[in-house]
């Protein structure tokens, strides 16, 4: 199963060096879900603030349970602070 998973600003670190900007097409077995992604690539629970599956919101109680499918583009933001 192809997926396209985006890690946004400081959250980019947490993908591999060979990385094209803050995207890594990725090839994983089929019943995959979001959270076996964001553990695969250790992203910390607190920092996964929003979610987003092909531009919609998955809160984080579904994560575990939301099987991804082909061609789906995954999109984390951590949280956004200033004032």
């Amino acid at each position: 199963m192809k997926l396209k998973f985006k890690l946004f600003a400081s959250l980019a670190d947490y993908l591999p060096p060979d990385r094209k900007g803050n995207i890594v097409d990725l090839d994983l077995p089929a019943g995959t879900t979001i959270q076996a992604v964001i553990d695969q690539y250790r992203v910390p629970e607190k920092s996964a603030h929003l979610v987003l599956v092909n531009g919609r919101f998955i809160p984080p109680a579904a994560r575990a349970g939301h099987v991804l499918e082909d061609n789906d583009e995954l999109a984390i933001w951590p949280p956004v602070a200033g004032g």
